[in-house]
């Protein structure tokens, strides 16, 4: 299990990695959102509100669920800070 943190902007971003996900949990100001993806990382991105949450919309782009994710937390995507482990998600 991978596990990283990174926080910017008022955010702060936890990424790990459960048997089945990827999941990347974004908090500012009490509000939550959620990116995760299939282990193998080769599946749509799922945005959830919560990491436990179900999900509200898939993309296929990180940049497209970074977008939503700041939506829920009222924030700029480019305020979103990504952890260098989850760099990669999206296809």
């Amino acid at each position: 299990m991978t596990d990283s943190e990174a926080t910017a902007n008022g955010v702060t971003a936890r990424y790990h990695e459960t048997e089945t996900e990827r999941v990347l949990e974004f908090e500012s100001g009490g509000a939550t959102a959620a990116i995760a993806q299939n282990v193998e990382g080769y599946a749509m991105l799922k945005v959830r509100p919560s990491a436990d949450a179900d999900e509200l919309e898939r993309y296929y782009g990180f940049d497209m669920a970074l977008d939503h994710a700041a939506e829920l937390l009222g924030v700029a995507p480019n305020d979103l800070p990504v952890p260098d482990d989850a760099a990669d998600m999206g296809m």
